[in-house]
């Protein structure tokens, strides 16, 4: 988790501007527009994905000040939508770039990130608590609430497409496409609704309301401070993030990987600070706070991510590949289900963090070797 408020990590401040350092160095020595693999391109390759890296993570520790203000579940919020700023950034720039782009990126990112999420992250969280606490509570509604929106954007997004004839291939038409964004979004909307003001008793852990937090509560200067370093890493991620999808793609050629691999890579970008956090509150034994970072991105991921994609995609007619290969929908629907099984008790133990990890290890290894 991210340091006190009484000061900021030097990292922090520094990894924003040398964000934005680094694109301008990119724009004045011609390095960061079209990657090649030259000396020049490998070294500013190699600082690029040190700073991008750093600034990503300074981004979610000014999050993190802005979250512990506002509490939770705003607080988590808050950590999603940069998040998610950073995803769409990275998978547009793939998309929108020479040669055709990829038209299947989306797709692959979004079905890393909820594989992630709901094996690796969540099967670390469980088993690292399992192990320190024997048996960790949580609250079942706010878990069900959680599984059954994922469930619906997760069909909606990448399965349906499989099925519907208006356009051949495993591709939404343009109007389809326009409804199941919309759709999308207005469902993660309602959800928002139920978590912050309908119902936000079912993603607060049970002795969390008397609890007050006076003590770590940021200042008015640290808030404001966080706010504008957070703006200054979003822009430096944004603006850094076609070079670095680019090498990447170059680094999958290379070893001769699948094109899905770049998804995974992507996903693990955007998710390690996060996924840090919320391992940290499992080790805590706040399990709760772990699940609202983990199982919140994934809801964002398709919620918000989908929708942004397929503006953009619309807006420069570019194509648009939604619907998952049949091995991936069966790795789908395994871990929803299993998920479903795992937070129907309110409690877990270690044996199910073994299980996600197991699918986890899956999942990757099924990336590398389809």
């Amino acid at each position: 988790m991210a340091s006190p408020p009484s000061g900021t990590p030097w990292n922090a401040w520094i990894a924003p501007v040398a964000g934005l350092a680094c694109v301008a160095g990119g724009k004045l020595t011609g390095l960061g527009g079209t990657f090649t693999p030259t000396a020049a391109g490998m070294t500013y390759a190699a600082l690029l994905v040190l700073v991008l890296f750093a600034t990503v993570f300074a981004s979610v520790h000014h999050a993190e000040v802005i979250a512990r203000r506002t509490g939770e579940p705003y607080g988590t919020l808050v950590l999603t939508a940069a998040i998610t700023v950073i995803e769409v950034a990275l998978i547009t720039s793939v998309m929108i770039g020479e040669e055709g782009g990829s038209p299947t990126l989306a797709r692959d990112t979004v079905f890393a990130v909820v594989m992630i999420v709901c094996n690796g992250l969540v099967g670390l969280c469980i088993l690292a608590g399992g192990l320190r606490f024997r048996e960790q509570s949580f609250r079942v509604s706010g878990a069900s609430a959680y599984l059954t929106v994922l469930i619906v954007l997760a069909t909606l997004s990448l399965v349906l497409p499989n099925y519907t004839t208006a356009l051949p291939g495993p591709a939404f038409a343009p109007s389809q496409l326009v409804f199941v964004s919309v759709a999308t979004l207005a469902l993660y909307v309602a959800f928002l609704f139920v978590q912050t003001v309908r119902h936000r008793d079912y993603f607060v852990a049970l002795g969390d309301e008397a609890e007050t937090g006076i003590a770590h509560v940021p200042s008015n200067r640290a808030v404001l401070g966080s706010t504008l370093l957070l703006l200054v890493a979003l822009t430096a991620v944004v603006l850094l993030s076609k070079t670095f999808a680019a090498v990447v793609e170059l680094g999958r050629v290379a070893v001769g990987a699948p094109p899905g691999v770049t998804g995974v890579v992507v996903g693990l970008l955007i998710l390690l600070p996060e996924g840090v956090a919320a391992l940290a509150a499992a080790r805590r034994d706040r399990l709760q706070t772990a699940l609202n970072l983990a199982l919140g991105s994934s809801l964002a991921t398709i919620g918000l991510t989908i929708p942004a994609v397929a503006a953009v995609t619309l807006w420069l007619s570019k194509p648009l590949v939604l619907g998952l290969e049949p091995r991936d929908a069966v790795m789908l629907a395994l871990t929803l289900l299993v998920s479903t099984l795992t937070f129907g008790t309110g409690r877990t133990n270690v044996l199910s963090g073994f299980v996600h990890l197991v699918l986890f290890a899956t999942f990757l290894f099924l990336a590398f070797v389809p």
